[in-house]
């Protein structure tokens, strides 16, 4: 499979984990398909969602309220079962639209002739988004099949009251971030927040580690299998997190990422490696609180040049009843209007729309939005960098392994090497 057109700030102004479980999403969430928008003349649009955490939920419900050329019914499904069951799912009896991931992840599944072509909605929305957010949009045959809605950056967050009382530091390398961590331990902090349960959240540790040691082109060669997982810089990168591994909050196999993002705004932990949406864990009175840093350089050649940030939005399961009235919906999530509703409501959150307004954002929103402008090269995230299947069976209980057993590296990365050979054919 070819891989998504990089993304650098050179095309760019400004992204989980399994597939194939045999089950369907239709009845899994815990919620009824719940009414929603205006009923027009174009019938009924049903969309399948994965946003079920409270903000993302009312945020979609308030967006579709405003789409009144139809009728809109949405299936709210639990975010991790909503992807660990999507390839049975879109084989099955799909809603019109669901809620997916720009870049490879969405190339994926048009590949695979479950998703509907809608470069038709492009040639009406596509002045509204840059040439690299239509990129993110586009199959390996040229057409185009998602509208992205909003994305975010991953960072490093902290609160800054914390920070004030006790005088850190943002660290600018490793080595500061080392020293700053044992600090935090002296003080009676737990260094770093960190959850892997779900077992997507370990992967943006990987992520960042793997791009600030060898840099953004060899992360994105990896996750296309066109390197071996026994090279000696990928051994580095786990080294490196080892050598991190006593900062980290213990026994994270068996905490949610919303979890750590709470021991963080309960001021248990001083630092959480996460995207901005760590932001919905925090009360609103405390969310002026919440300020990051990216992560500091460890290979001077590379700097901090590299992120992850993410793209959310939208697509047409192939299977559609109502596939006009879905394209009419995604023209309405392509709108400013939308998305800046999205973005009041969901402060983890930035637009994907160039004509958002932006005057509006949180000073936590703006510094995101600033991080993502001045990045060299952006990464989506690795689950969605990378094959599905490779993501699923592989890099999640591995990376999970090494959580539990940070010390047997070896047979580890031999390992993950023996399946990637398996699967990238």
């Amino acid at each position: 499979m070819d891989q998504p057109s990089p993304i650098s700030r050179r095309n760019l102004l400004l992204g989980a984990a399994a597939f194939g479980v045999p089950a369907v999403l239709t009845g899994c969430g815990s919620d009824a398909p719940s009414p929603g928008g205006g009923g027009g003349d174009l019938g009924t649009v049903t969309i399948g969602s994965n946003a079920s955490d409270e903000i993302p939920k009312k945020t979609l419900e308030a967006v579709v309220k405003g789409f009144t050329q139809a009728t809109t019914r949405i299936n709210t499904v639990d975010h991790n079962t909503f992807q660990e069951n999507i390839n049975r799912y879109l084989r099955g009896t799909p809603e019109d639209v669901f809620t997916w991931f720009a870049g490879y992840r969405m190339q994926f599944f048009a590949q695979q002739g479950l998703a509907v072509d809608i470069s038709d909605v492009w040639q009406e929305i596509g002045a509204d988004y840059t040439q690299a957010f239509k990129d993110q949009s586009t199959g390996v045959d040229g057409k185009q099949y998602f509208v992205p809605f909003t994305y975010y950056p991953w960072a490093v967050f902290y609160r800054k009251s914390v920070w004030e009382e006790r005088g850190y530091e943002p660290p600018a390398t490793l080595d500061e971030l080392t020293a700053l961590c044992r600090k935090m331990k002296s003080d009676g902090l737990i260094p770093i927040a960190f959850a892997d349960k779900d077992g997507w959240p370990a992967m943006g540790t990987f992520d960042i580690l793997n791009m600030r040691i060898n840099g953004y082109d060899f992360h994105i060669s990896l996750m296309g299998g066109k390197e071996s997982w026994t090279d000696p810089r990928v051994k580095q990168v786990f080294d490196t997190w080892r050598g991190l591994m006593e900062f980290h909050q213990p026994a994270a196999l068996g905490r949610t990422w919303q979890e750590a993002g709470q021991s963080l705004a309960q001021k248990k932990t001083g630092m959480y490696l996460l995207g901005m949406f760590v932001a919905q864990q925090f009360p609103e009175a405390d969310r002026d609180d919440l300020d990051f840093f990216t992560f500091p350089e460890i290979n001077p050649a590379y700097g901090t040049d590299s992120i992850d940030a993410p793209i959310d939005g939208y697509m047409i399961s192939a299977k559609a009843k109502n596939v006009e009235g879905a394209k009419a919906l995604l023209k309405h999530f392509a709108q400013a209007s939308s998305q800046n509703i999205a973005t009041k409501m969901d402060p983890g959150t930035l637009a994907a729309s160039s004509k958002a307004d932006t005057s509006g954002y949180s000073p936590l929103q703006k510094r995101g939005a600033e991080l993502v402008s001045k990045a060299k090269h952006i990464a989506q995230f690795l689950d969605r960098d990378t094959r599905p299947d490779f993501a699923s069976t592989v890099m999640i209980p591995s990376l999970q392994t090494f959580i539990d057993k940070p010390n047997e590296i070896d047979s580890l990365l031999a390992g993950i090497e023996q399946q990637k050979a398996n699967i990238f054919r």
